[in-house]
């Protein structure tokens, strides 16, 4: 018999998870490695909430955790993003196709990028539950995206966002820098957006053999213009984002 489907819900910063655990009915919070996991149901689907905090060792040991303690059998990780690609807007969302780590550099032992023992450099996002939560982004963009006022949406540059599918990189960098935006578009020319918890999550959940989705909403262009604004953007725009994806993902019961 299968397990029944719950979902590990994850975000780095309370704000990217903001309403979701208060939607939550039924819910029980436990605390493990400094690190509350509250569990419960959300809109008819059971889910484990947690803040992985920021970086690759906190999103590796919190997914780690809810594998082994929680019994998660998906994995969903929601939160912004800078772009590097000039394709991809601030308000846009990225669903990562496959996901690479930019810092991993093993030479002269292993060849750039690859993680060493396991072979291989980039992870790929489980199909099904990627095309679930793509599906549902792309609902939430076509409803107009609820809960966010006109002042907002100008203040942000929020015209008419699209969602994107395809390469995430993550490192233990804020990228905000010009020269380092072009070194990441030169060692990966098909590279949508960067961020510091993703592939950490890719590869842990590579290797307990578990699917999983990552989705950000973009939140600058990953150059000196990045800081400005940053916790406004993620309380006022991406947090209503990740609300209004979450909801229709879990409601559609494609899970």
């Amino acid at each position: 018999m299968l397990p029944r489907p719950r979902l590990g819900l994850i975000s780095a910063l309370h704000q990217e998870q903001a309403g979701l655990i208060e939607q939550m009915q039924d819910r029980q919070t436990v605390t493990r490695g400094m690190r509350d996991y509250t569990s419960g149901r959300l809109w008819g689907m059971d889910c484990v909430c947690v803040l992985s905090r920021i970086g690759k060792v906190a999103a590796a040991a919190t997914v780690s955790t809810l594998i082994e303690r929680f019994g998660v059998t998906h994995v969903l990780f929601t939160g912004v993003a800078g772009s590097v690609d000039k394709r991809v807007k601030v308000g846009d969302i990225v669903v990562a196709d496959a996901l690479v780590q930019h810092d991993m550099d093993a030479r002269p032992l292993f060849p750039r990028f690859e993680i060493p023992l396991l072979g291989q450099e980039r992870f790929a996002s489980d199909l099904h539950l990627t095309d679930s939560v793509a599906l549902a982004a792309g609902e939430f963009l076509a409803a107009g995206l609820g809960g966010i006022g006109e002042s907002d949406r100008a203040a942000f540059g929020l015209d008419r966002p699209s969602v994107h599918r395809g390469l995430i990189a993550s490192g233990d960098e804020f990228i905000h820098r010009g020269e380092r935006h072009a070194a990441l578009r030169q060692a990966f020319p098909d590279l949508l957006a960067v961020e510091m918890e993703g592939a950490a999550v890719a590869q842990v959940c590579f290797e307990f053999g578990l699917p999983f989705a990552v989705i950000r909403t973009i939140s600058d262009g990953a150059d000196e213009g990045a800081p400005l604004d940053f916790m406004q953007f993620i309380e006022r725009v991406a947090a209503r984002y990740a609300y209004g994806i979450v909801e229709r993902y879990c409601a559609s019961g494609r899970g």
